[in-house]
């Protein structure tokens, strides 16, 4: 064997001991088995021997041998994977090494070297192989002995600064990268060391010596290498920059608070403080957000004095700065401690507060709300004319600041404030530029590059959208007061409790629009809820806030609740309101939020004649009974909304029908102030109301123009109401007994009352409701059970049992056996519900009249 075949077969010698050879001649004709090729593939050598290594192997790989023998007599040998045959009719796949065995004299041999790959990782590279793979990886790796000191690394390692690999022998972390927090990962190693588990994944941030002016972000991952004992040698890690990641990561997460964050509210000063908020720190350490006054007033941007010849004007609405002087973020007037700037070793710090050098209205320190006015031709005067961008990464420390000085006509350095980088981006909505936002820098020394300058116009044009929607809000706002005025029902609803007549008369123009209302709710049961409210103060927060409470009771309405706890729950509404806006009650702010205000509720039953009805801070319905005379029904008053104190209490009468209730707000009757004038006021209301009219709805104008001047300075609202019964024919009722087979029962009575009303068209719903509610009640209810229908209009069908849970709706699975009662009724009808009553609860279906059944 010469001595390149020795050379070779030292190169494989770490693969010989788990690798079963042969020989091969120079056809690919086997010549040598051995004992281990016998193990792996099951061929005693009597049958391998002189057969080709094409007969060996699978079908799929057999036309591969040719070409394969011709490659490895050109290359002097060969390596990869086949799958070969084994004797006992299986196959294996295994790696298969060629290496040339020819002797000095003697005919052309070669070694192969078969490894079976079941259960391994893949190729077993040799030294010369892995050395390429971590010298020519584009991943920084280093090996540290336990000392921590480096004792190999690749050449990739050197991008993120430290020298070359030879510089960094015998060094540990900390000598070669001092701007590292080199403690950090070095505990990091110490860990690995001592317990032997890998630390994947380990995110740092900071400066490195490539890039000593930006923050970069690597992934470091650490491995323990032990000795052929166990014992710990060093510790193996890699190094990934992922700076780029780390920068989107946070532009993303910056964008994404400024989603939420800015454009709370509809005011404009409010949004444009929000914007430099969420700017500072994470993008600038000073930001400023300056608006044309013409959009602080709500109108249109008008054109300013942009021809490069005058300063222009702008307002500061918006101001931050991350120094420690300047950190409340609502426009700190005080002083502006810049930090050290570069004017050599000597480290100056210059504080210019309105002792300084310059006023405060030459330099980003102004106030919200003062002017802040920029010299011609400066860039945030371009950018209001370009409606561009602009970025300057290293300002002149020498050249004066763009704000114009009004009183000695000399201006601050941005030496002086100490910036050096800067951005102004304009703020445009809808084409047009509302102002200008300025951002710099100085306590960071990395500059503005072109993605600070994307996150900026991305940050400002989100906010840009919520100015302009403020702006518009605010031109359009003396609209919206006349429309509040439509907030009041323009058409009370049609039904047969009560015939109903209103009146509202608006304060005078000085005053402005006030908070008082009134309405009119169906309920359940043909009932009707009557509601007169009024909210103190005058204005757009009065407008909304009788707005927001007009709301509230119809939905609580909808619960069928009784009066007194309707009122409690909006008392606890408007209480809860006010604590969350920290509203003092009784304070212009507390009416504006609905503190203070008064309200009415009333229901009446056609069914009976029976009205309950309860007070918070409003005075008590008169009533005018079918003869004529006048009454002021004994109602508690109770506390106005949000106030506070004693609970409401519900009072319940029975009125003849022809009754009129009259519900009024305090414009009508003050209740305010000497007993002997309320009683006077009363009388004249008395008065009023007892002149005989046409119709309900003259006598409602009647009373209001006999006791309201033709521009009041309070709101005046008069809600009118005769009062009903429903004729006896049109009721029908069952007392039923908690059995089962009264069900049927039951819908044979409803059917036959149906018959008698001429809808007989409805009995099949009808008899579906009937059944399934009457059912329920069975099941689930406790007590006696009544069976009610009434012919208004709409088919009310009612269930009433002494149990005092609410069934709900349920969507049964397809292989659920029950369940879907209440599905159908929903389905069938036009709208059911739950009321509750002291001994227990009624269960409702109302279907229509005019609407053919489903």
């Amino acid at each position: 064997m010469d001595t390149s075949e020795e050379h070779e077969l030292a190169r494989l010698a770490f693969d010989v001991a788990d690798a079963a050879p042969l020989l091969l001649d120079a056809a690919g004709v086997v010549t040598g088995w051995s004992a281990g090729a016998q193990r792996m593939l099951a061929y005693p050598a009597a049958e391998v021997v002189g057969r080709s290594l094409a007969d060996l192997v699978v079908a799929e790989d057999a036309g591969r041998v040719p070409p394969l023998v011709e490659r490895w007599h050109r290359d002097g040998g060969w390596a990869g994977l086949l799958s070969v045959r084994r004797g006992d009719g299986g196959s294996v796949r295994v790696m298969v090494r060629v290496a040339s065995a020819e002797e000095a004299r003697g005919p052309a041999r070669w070694l192969v070297l078969l490894s079976e790959m079941a259960g391994a990782p893949g190729w077993d590279m040799h030294r010369g192989v892995l050395e390429q793979m971590v010298a020519r990886s584009p991943i920084g790796i280093a090996i540290v002995d336990t000392d921590l000191r480096f004792v190999w690394s690749n050449a990739a390692l050197s991008r993120f600064g430290g020298g070359p690999p030879e510089q960094r022998l015998g060094l540990r972390l900390g000598d070669i990268q001092p701007g590292l927090d080199a403690d950090a990962v070095e505990t990091q190693m110490r860990h690995v060391l001592a317990t032997g588990e890998p630390v994947l994944g380990y995110e740092h941030v900071g400066s490195v010596r490539s890039a000593p002016l930006r923050e970069t972000a690597h992934v470091l991952s650490f491995t323990r290498l032990d000795d052929e004992r166990g014992r710990p040698m060093g510790v193996y890690y890699t190094v990934v920059d992922i700076t780029e990641h780390h920068r989107a990561r946070q532009r993303l997460a910056l964008l994404d608070r400024a989603g939420e964050y800015i454009g709370r509210s509809l005011d404009i000063v409010r949004t444009a403080q929000e914007l430099a908020d969420v700017a500072v720190p994470a993008l600038a350490d000073l930001v400023v957000v300056d608006l044309l006054e013409s959009v602080l007033r709500g109108a249109e941007p008008a054109p300013g004095p942009l021809d490069g010849t005058d300063p222009v004007q702008l307002r500061r609405v918006g101001h931050r700065s991350a120094n420690a002087t300047d950190t409340d973020g609502a426009g700190d007037t005080g002083e502006l401690a810049s930090p050290a700037v570069g004017t050599g070793d000597r480290g100056d710090t210059l504080t210019i507060g309105t002792d300084g050098p310059s006023p405060r209205a030459a330099h980003p320190a102004i106030g919200t709300g003062e002017p802040a006015v920029y010299l011609p031709d400066s860039p945030p005067v371009r950018c209001l004319a370009t409606g561009r961008p602009w970025r300057e990464a290293r300002l002149d420390p020498l050249a004066r600041y763009w704000g114009a000085d009004a009183t000695d006509g000399q201006g601050v350095t941005f030496l002086g404030l100490g910036l050096h980088s800067a951005m102004v981006v304009p703020i445009r909505a809808r084409g047009v530029t509302l102002g200008v936002t300025t951002f710099f820098r100085r306590r960071r020394q990395e500059p503005f590059d072109e993605d600070d300058l994307n996150l900026a116009e991305d940050l400002v044009s989100r906010a840009a959208v919520c100015v302009d929607n403020a702006r518009r809000y605010t031109r359009e706002r003396d609209a919206a007061l006349g429309l509040q005025r439509n907030l009041l029902p323009h058409r009370l609803p049609d039904q047969d409790a009560v015939e109903v007549a209103a009146c509202y008369r608006p304060a005078n123009e000085l005053t402005g629009l006030g908070g008082d209302w009134y309405d009119l709710i169906p309920l359940s049961g043909a009932r009707v809820a009557l509601v007169v409210g009024e909210v103190p103060g005058h204005g757009i927060d009065a407008a909304a806030s009788m707005g927001r409470l007009r709301t509230a009771v119809r939905t609580l309405a909808a619960l069928d609740l009784p009066p007194h706890e309707v009122l409690a729950h909006l008392d606890d509404l408007v209480a809860r309101n006010a604590q969350e806006e920290s509203v003092a009650p009784g304070g212009d702010e507390g009416a504006a939020q609905g503190v203070g205000s008064g309200c009415l509720y009333v229901v009446h039953d056609p069914v009976d004649g029976r009205c309950s009805m309860a007070a918070a801070g409003h005075p008590a319905p008169a009533v005018v009974r079918p003869d004529g005379s006048v009454t002021f029904l004994d109602l508690p008053p109770g506390p106005p909304l949000g106030a506070g104190g004693r609970p409401f209490e519900s009072v319940e009468t029975v009125l003849p029908e022809g009754s009129t209730l009259a519900l009024y707000t305090d414009g009508l009757l003050p209740a305010r102030g000497e007993a002997s004038d309320v009683d006077a006021h009363r009388e004249r209301l008395r008065q009023a109301l007892g002149q005989p009219t046409a119709s309900l709805d003259l006598r409602c104008r009647a009373v209001v123009d006999a006791l309201v001047p033709a521009r009041p300075r309070d709101d005046v609202a008069l809600l009118m109401a005769r009062t009903r019964r429903l004729d006896a024919d049109r009721v029908a009722s069952w007392e039923l007994p908690a059995d089962p087979s009264v069900v049927a029962d039951a819908r044979k009575a409803a059917c036959r009352r149906l018959a008698d009303w001429d809808l007989d068209e409805l009995a099949f719903t009808t008899e579906l409701v009937v059944s399934e509610l009457v059912t329920n009640a069975i099941r689930h209810a406790a007590g006696p059970i009544r069976l009610r229908l009434i012919k208004d209009r709409s088919l009310i069908c009612e269930v009433f049992d002494g149990g005092a849970t609410a069934p709900h709706l349920r969507h049964p699975r397809t292989t659920d056996e029950g369940g879907r009662g209440l599905l159908l009724v929903s389905q069938f009808t036009q709208r059911w519900g739950t009321r509750f009553l002291p001994e227990g609860k009624v269960i409702w279906a109302e279907q229509s009249l005019t609407d053919p059944p489903m």
